[in-house]
Parts: structure tokens; sequence; C-alpha cells
């Protein structure tokens, strides 16, 4: 059974690259509808190694530190290492469901020259899976690096209105942080000269780094992972660009790349620079607040559907900083929790947002209303994704968030007080959004359409679905994260257990 699972983690990985690879070797092979075929199968083997191997650790491992370890030799030939722990294993569940999620939406929705639409989704869906899977630090960023440029490529093909503009600011802002990100990954290894690059051996010399190389590494980390994830004040790339870019990509950049630098600060530079982390902890508490509070008004001042969406997962991300912030297991295991739920939710809100936009031909969301009526599911599916993006109980929001408010009132009240604004704000915005586009009365401009509105297809019911049936499963049942989690958090030394 390891034996397989081990497999089943290298597939997940590699089929995706593979096909990738092949359709953009044999153009000529590849039919529209081969291309999607194609696709579906790549993310579907994504997705079954998702499942089978979060439900391995959660029901089998209970120790700490990675398991499934995979062999980075085969014969004469050298490969990545993978493995999952607490931290990787419920991150790597979630870019298998998303990457299947918005494969399925991408397949059943009309697109122009599919067969290179999913030669870079499926490149995309297997650096993200190698992302979250790999132990060797320089493989974990590459993997990044492999994700994130189909996006840019993306966006220009098949994006939006201001594409060009809004991926050359992305396309800016995210390859400074990602040159920053990797300097502070060079200065830890040089500094420990290059004995492992490894993340669990890198964590075990953090004793021997001196204070003041702790407090400068965390800092160009902090800066240059804090842009991936759009931290204030190098957030605005990211509204604009998930605005413009293709759903199926959206989803997966906002849904799952994005948590890449928060994962990096979780795996790495808190366990191997505690006294660099706790210096720039209060740093932290107030840049994320800026996210939380001001990014959530400019939230409410949008009136574009997916602008307003794009600017909420700026906002959000804010929310996992202050877990991190807070220094202890609750706050970081919640910042994680928070992760997974609102990649799943605000995947799902791009989505139910590109459904509704089809069927109205609208944007702003003051020229839509009354669409429950034409789609009462499309509303029902909507009305859940706002209710786990707003933290409602019985969704995997609710728990992450309430796990950050504990950490934070523990730590500082008056933190919590005001982060605790942000939920308020939310909730403002996401109901709002909801009645405009689907209760009272159909604008004059939509009124003339509402005859020929139908509800969302068997197929698209089915994408929406896998999404909030994760969303609830990790809302009635928590322990599917936190019971391997408070184990390996409560091994980092820099997490006070008392907070």
């Amino acid at each position: 059974m390891d034996a397989f699972l081990k497999f089943m983690l290298n597939a997940g990985v590699y089929v995706p690259l593979a096909v990738s690879i092949a359709m953009a070797c044999g153009p000529s092979l590849f039919s529209p509808r081969r291309s999607k075929i194609m696709a579906l199968f790549g993310a579907s083997v994504s997705f079954l190694s998702a499942l089978l191997l979060w439900g391995a650790y959660m029901f089998s491992f209970s120790g700490t530190g990675f398991a499934f370890a995979t062999s980075p030799t085969l014969g004469a030939a050298e490969f990545p290492s993978f493995a999952l722990n607490a931290a990787s294993a419920p991150l790597y569940a979630l870019a298998g469901i998303v990457g299947f999620s918005s494969v399925v939406w991408a397949a059943i929705s009309e697109i122009k020259n599919p067969r290179l639409y999913f030669t870079f989704l499926m490149f995309m869906q297997g650096g993200l899976m190698g992302a979250f899977a790999s132990t060797n630090v320089l493989w974990m960023y590459m993997f990044h690096e492999f994700a994130l440029v189909p996006t840019f490529i993306a966006m220009n093909l098949w994006g939006g209105a201001g594409r060009r503009q809004a991926a050359m600011q992305m396309a800016v802002y995210l390859t400074l942080g990602a040159l920053v990100s990797l300097i502070g990954i060079l200065a830890i290894c040089v500094q420990f000269g290059f004995k492992t690059f490894e993340v669990s051996e890198i964590a075990l010399l953090s004793v021997s780094l001196d204070s003041a190389w702790q407090y400068y590494i965390f800092g160009i980390l902090l800066f240059g992972l804090g842009t991936l994830v759009s931290l204030f004040p190098f957030y605005t790339w990211a509204p604009r660009g998930y605005a413009a870019a293709p759903t199926s990509f959206a989803m997966l950049h906002a849904g799952v790349l994005k948590k890449f630098g928060l994962y990096v600060i979780i795996q790495l530079a808190i366990p191997a620079l505690p006294l660099g982390y706790a210096d720039w902890c209060g740093v932290i508490a107030a840049l994320a607040l800026v996210n939380v509070i001001y990014v959530g008004l400019v939230t409410m001042a949008q009136r574009d559907l997916k602008l307003m969406f794009s600017y909420s997962s700026v906002s959000h991300m804010g929310m996992c900083f202050l877990g991190i912030a807070a220094m202890s297991v609750a706050g970081v295991g919640g910042a994680i929790l928070l992760m997974f739920g609102h990649g799943l939710s605000i995947a799902l809100l791009f989505m139910l947002s590109n459904a509704v936009v089809n069927k109205t031909g609208e944007w702003d969301m003051n020229k839509m209303g009354g669409l429950y009526k034409s789609a009462p599911v499309l509303a029902a599916f909507f009305a859940a994704a706002v209710f786990a993006s707003v933290g409602l109980p019985g969704f995997a929001n609710f728990w992450g968030e309430l796990s950050i408010f504990v950490a934070l009132w523990k730590s500082s009240p008056a933190i919590c007080t005001l982060a605790a604004t942000g939920l308020i704000i939310s909730a403002v915005y996401g109901l709002r959004a909801f009645a405009k586009v689907f209760m009272g009365e159909p604008s004059k401009e939509l009124s003339g359409k509402m005859g020929g509105i139908s509800d969302i297809s068997a197929a698209q019911k089915f994408a929406a679905s896998i999404l909030l049936a994760a969303l609830l499963f990790v809302g009635f049942y928590p322990g599917a994260l936190t019971n391997s989690l408070d184990a390996e958090l409560s091994a980092v030394p820099s997490l006070n257990q008392s907070k």
C-alpha cells in the first residue's frame, strides 16, 4: 500500500506535466475534443492522487514529519523528492481539487484554441502539485515558477478587458517577488554552508544562525513571499490580474498558487528563522490589518462582480497573515485552515461569477437583479459560496477564522478587535453582491433577457459541487486537517505553546 501511495504522489505531479508536454509537442494529434479528454485525464489523476493521499495521511499517519517519501533516483536518473506533512497535505489536496474543478469548467466552456489552452492549464496544474509535494526547497521554488509562467501567457491570449496591462503588472510584481524570495532562500543555504536543501533538515540547523542574519533573511523572505501573496503594499497586481485572467487560470492562481508564499513562510521561514520571525511579527500584523480593513473597504466600493471578488481575495490573505503574526499553534494552524477554505471558496466564486456573466452579458452588479427566478440552482451555489467566504459555520473557512481570532485574542486583544471588523466588511460586500445579482427585480438592462436565461447545466453543477463538497466536509469535520496539524506545529519551537 505504501508503494502505491508513493506511486500516486509521483503521478499527481508528473501526469499533468506529461499531458502538457504531449499536447505541446504533438499539435496535429490533438483535436479540440482530444485536448479536453487529455486534460480531464491529467486533472483526474491529480484529483485522485490528492484525495487518496490526503485520506491516507488523515487516517493513517498521526506522527510528525514527512510521509510517503519518494525516491529521488530511478536507476541513473535524478528526480525531485516528494513527500507530504501536515502543512503540505491539505494544500496538495487543495491543488488537486481546484485543478480538477477548473479543468471540468474549462472543458464545458467555449475556448479559442483549446489545445494550447489546456497545454498551459496542465503545465500549471503539474507545477502546483509539485510545489506543495517537494521536500527540497529549490525544487519547491522551481515548481512554483512552472505554475506561475502559464498565467501570464494565458492572460494575454484569453484574458478579458485590460489583459495586457494587467499581465504586465502581474509579471513585474511576481517576478520581483520571486527573485527576492530566491535571494532569501539562497541566503539561508549560504549561511548553512549548503549542507542541505531539504526543508526538514534546514529547520534543525536554525540554532546555528546568528539573530541579526535571521532578522535580515526573514525580512527578505517576507518582502518577496508577501508580494506573491499580495500583502500590503504590494497587492495591486492581484485584483486587476484576476479580473482579466481566464476563469480557470484565475481559479488556480487565486485559489491555490497565491497560497505558496504563506506556505513557504510556514514550512521553511518560521522553523528555520525563529528569532527573525519573532522580530517581524509586529510588522506582519500591521500590514495584514491594512489588507483586512483598507482593502476590505475598497472591495465594498466595487461594482464589477469579478473585480469585487478579486479584491476580496487580497483582503482574506491579510487574515491568514494575522494567524501567522499570532505566533501560536492555533494561529498558524488557523492560517492553514483558512488557506484551504479560502482556496475552495474563491475558486467557486470565480466560477459562478463567470456563469452569471455568461448568462447576463453584464459584469456590473447594478445592471443585474432577479436572477434567482431563472437560475435557482446557480443562486443556491452562489449563496453557499458567499456564506463560506464570510466564515459561516458549517464551512471550512469558519474554523480557520475562529482559530485565528482565538489566537489573536490571547496574543493581542486590540489586534483581534480590529481584525474582527473584517468579518463585518466581508459580510456586507458578500451579501450585497448576492442581493444585487439574484434578488429583487431585474434591471432595465436585464429585463429583456430574462426569458432566454436558463439555469446552469449538469456539468457545471458537477464542477461546483466538487468545491462545495470539500468546503462542507472540512466544515463539519475540521479534524481532517487539525488532528495532524496540531502535532506537527507543536513541534516547532518558535510557536509559543502558552498562547
